[in-house]
Formats: C-alpha cells, structure tokens, sequence
C-alpha cells in the first residue's frame, strides 16, 4: 500500500490513498486557513471511527437495529516535563439503541476493542524515514 502525499499551497498537505483526496490544513492560528482537519485530527477521528466500524459491523451481523447508535470519542491530554502537550487517555463511550439486548452489552464493547488502528498504536510499527533528491 503506498500512500502519495502532495501539497497544494499554504499549509495544506493532502495524501492521496486509493484515488481518494484526503485534504488537510492547519489552523488559521497556526498560519494556514483552517479549511480542513488538521493530520492529527485525522488521527485522532481514524481511532473514533475504526471503533464505530466494529460496533457497527457487530451489530448488524447479529441483525440488531442501530437507530439511535452512536460513539463519542474524548481526549485527555498531559503536559510531558519538557512541556509539551501529549495525548494521555482516549476514551470511548458506546451509546446504545434503544432495544439492544443486555446479553451484547461487554461483547460490543470488546468488538470496539479490536479496532486496527487502536491495535497499531498498540504494538507500534517501526518507521524508516529517507530523503532523495528528485
């Protein structure tokens, strides 16, 4: 899988995966135009919504209704001692719909649980940067 990364102007670096766009900015604060979520907001949504994948996936292979389903992701963060800020804790509340059978209350969750990309953060990748000249 190879992931081709452009950039359009600005601050903005977009990544091309599949012939999909995937546009990013920075704040306008921050010197760009705030017209697309931040690289790290990226990551931060990919945990969210690889967990609701599962949870959606469990339920309707057990064909239970998901009116009503919903996921909220919030975000602890730390101040390390040199004084940078850094993620500490991502929590991830299931609500379930009205009518989910008690018996799949753990099971769902533990479905959430198995998310790829929260299993990658897991067990880390080794990363391998180089530069070449064009």
């Amino acid at each position: 899988m190879e992931i081709k990364v452009t950039f359009p102007g600005g601050e903005k670096v977009n990544a091309e995966i599949n012939g999909r766009i995937v546009a990013t900015d920075q704040p306008t604060g921050a010197g760009g135009e705030g017209s697309a979520p931040t690289p790290y907001d990226f990551f931060l949504a990919s945990l969210a919504t690889c967990a609701g994948f599962y949870v959606l996936s469990f339920c309707h292979q057990r064909q239970i209704a998901t009116e009503g389903l919903a996921l909220a992701q919030k975000m602890e963060f730390s101040t390390s001692p040199d004084g940078r800020k850094k993620l500490a804790r991502v929590a991830i509340e299931i609500g379930l719909p009205p009518g989910f059978p008690e018996k799949y209350r753990s099971a769902v969750v533990k479905a959430a649980e198995a998310c790829a990309v929260k299993k990658a953060i897991m067990d880390p990748p080794e990363f391998a940067i180089t530069a070449s000249m064009a």
